[in-house]
């Protein structure tokens, strides 16, 4: 049976039953099972779906990668460039070493300025693969005169068997760039006139925390504070400190991130004296704001009031990203090197 057919056909599935099986959890592993189920699922689509208008097959293909990536991968057919929105992406190269593969992505803008040293791609990438294994994408070079930049992917292939004879499929749906790093004294803030008694709230939006490592923290049972008006100033483009003040005799914090879904900004806070010794937060507490566009920062200092004795506020900031977004996709196979 050719594969296009099979593709059109599995096309022709309605969005209801593409949406609910986006929303069907499958376990990652796969399985020969679930290849036996993939398979028997496309049969019947085959013997059932009535003739109807071609509807696409990216949704499609997500469907059955959600089923079963090795046949989803199978079926893919090689495409080692692509362009959309003005941004070509293509393989550069693809390096296969036993359980390890390594990918040389670029993405060129054709028309403007949106690829530079700083374009990030966001959490936005996905590498589907039909075998089990850890993988990760990052930006390494940037060719100004070119307009490109270079990212590495790189697979292992769990178990440590070979990689080899598969096929691949990178895409990306859109990429941040024209990023700030700004880093610099915060002199608005007076730790020798820190708050003893300031607004806290508790039960706030939480959307992530770090702690100390080896250590289990209660996240949600740690009061954070209440933004205060009076106390508003911004160190950077879309960032504001929005309260500081002592809370069960720690150090408290609070900066507000704005725009998060399409900037990424964010940064953090530091102690530091004049003979350059630095206190970094024990705790830090990141939650939603209340139309869950921008994202409050509480930073939370292990250190007594008495202890803050010749220390200043010091911020570092990635800010004023630009978001460009578009439909990116390559699929490509991997051989190992002889």
């Amino acid at each position: 049976m050719r594969a296009d057919p099979l593709m059109d056909a599995i096309g022709m599935i309605d969005d209801t039953t593409i949406r609910n099986a986006r929303a069907y959890k499958v376990r990652r592993r796969p399985r020969r099972w679930r290849t036996a189920l993939a398979a028997a699922v496309i049969l019947c689509m085959l013997l059932t779906v009535p003739a109807l208008a071609f509807a696409g097959v990216d949704p499609a293909y997500e469907v059955l990668y959600s089923i079963s990536p090795v046949v989803a991968q199978t079926l893919k057919p090689v495409q080692m460039s692509c362009e959309d929105n003005g941004i070509r992406m293509e393989v550069i190269s693809a390096s296969v070493q036993e359980d390890h593969a390594d990918i040389y992505i670029s993405m060129q803008d054709l028309t403007g300025d949106r690829i530079d040293g700083t374009t990030d791609l966001y959490d936005s990438y996905h590498i589907n693969r039909p075998f089990d294994s850890s993988a990760g994408c990052q930006l390494v070079s940037y060719d100004a005169e070119q307009k490109a930049a270079t990212f590495l992917i790189s697979i292992t292939q769990w178990d440590k068997k070979d990689i080899g004879g598969d096929k691949i499929t990178f895409s990306v749906r859109e990429f941040l760039s024209g990023k700030q790093i700004l880093e610099d004294l915060l002199p608005q803030l007076d730790l020798a006139s820190v708050a003893q008694t300031p607004g806290i709230q508790t039960n706030v939006d939480i959307r992530g925390w770090s702690q100390p490592e080896g250590e289990r923290i209660d996240v949600e049972s740690i009061p954070v504070l209440t933004p205060q008006n009076d106390l508003l100033f911004s160190p950077a483009p879309g960032v504001q400190v929005t309260a500081m003040g002592y809370i069960d005799g720690k150090l408290h914090i609070q900066t507000h991130y704005d725009n998060l879904h399409e900037t990424d900004n964010h940064g953090y806070l530091y102690l530091q004296n004049a003979e350059g010794e630095v206190i970094k937060t024990s705790v830090s507490i990141s939650f939603w704001d209340d139309d869950r566009s921008g994202s409050y920062d509480e930073e939370i200092f292990d250190i007594p009031a008495e202890g803050l004795a010749g220390y200043q506020v010091y911020g570092k900031f990635w800010v004023g990203a630009k978001l460009t977004k578009g439909n990116w996709q390559v699929t490509f196979p991997l051989e190992n090197d002889k």
